[in-house]
């Protein structure tokens, strides 16, 4: 095929690998359920999965989870496959497996199941946090904080590392805010906040009107079926008391109002 270019024209020609590519390979941050494998061939195992199911069936259905293997080096070998069959029944989707062996990890590679590093020490709440010396303490006051002015909308997750989050806005249902330090909501909490998720439990979380659909602390967490009617729509602080999720109201805002009087011209 000819081209002709006219005198005194430019023509620019992309690169060929700027040309539209049919994949891309792009980062990104996913909250995951754990669960933890203790003794999962116990008879009542599955029973008491779908108890706990039960008490938040839409946040459950069809969630990401990955199996906890940890202080299961000993067991015989298991059928990943199986039990992911098992797992998928009740709606919910194995995509990884951590704290495995070196067999264990193989095993579950095979049943089409990836291998991930053990996560923050915020996903297993059993774990007791670190204690914290001064050092510690001065890194977390001094963490920077991020500002959120704009709406969070369904489907976004913001993240604020070593840090403070601060949203001014609504933050819609299906939206996920998370910090290592406090989240502060000034609009509407509709979505899931999580705070403390690198382990803080002395992380909390404040709202002016509350109706989360998940709330989380230093991974203790409670979703919108256990939480009490009265606390929808109130400003509300959450934090850890001992192992207790705590959800407590706090003073509604007094409005005000402000009557200026002109001077009396000469």
């Amino acid at each position: 095929k000819s081209v002709t270019i006219q005198a005194g024209a430019s023509v620019a020609q992309a690169p060929a690998d700027e040309a539209a590519q049919p994949l891309r390979l792009r980062g990104g941050s996913f909250t995951l359920i754990v669960l933890q494998l203790i003794d999962f061939r116990a008879p009542t195992a599955f029973r008491d999965l779908l108890d706990k199911i039960g008490q938040a069936p839409d946040f459950f259905k069809y969630a990401p989870v990955v199996l906890d293997l940890d202080g299961l080096a000993d067991m015989r070998p298991f059928n990943f496959a199986e039990l992911s069959r098992r797992f998928r029944q009740h709606k919910l989707i194995p995509v990884g497996v951590q704290n495995g062996t070196e067999a264990q990890n193989q095993a579950a590679i095979n049943a089409g199941l990836s291998v991930l590093p053990r996560g923050r020490a915020a996903a297993l709440a059993a774990e007791k946090p670190a204690a914290q010396g001064p050092a510690a303490a001065a890194k977390a006051e001094g963490g920077p904080a991020k500002l959120v002015t704009e709406p969070v909308r369904s489907g976004r997750q913001i993240y604020q590392h070593d840090g403070d989050l601060i949203a001014m806005a609504t933050v819609s249902a299906g939206a996920e805010i998370l910090a290592d330090g406090h989240i502060h909501v000034y609009g509407r909490l509709l979505g899931r906040a999580l705070a403390g998720v690198s382990g803080d439990t002395n992380a909390r979380i404040f709202c002016r009107s509350f109706d989360a659909e998940l709330v989380s602390i230093a991974g203790h967490w409670r979703v919108r079926e256990d939480i009490d009617e009265r606390l929808i729509g109130r400003p509300v602080q959450i934090y850890l008391d001992g192992e207790r999720l705590v959800i407590e109201t706090l003073a509604e805002p007094q409005s005000s109002t402000i009557s200026l009087r002109g001077a009396a011209g000469a």
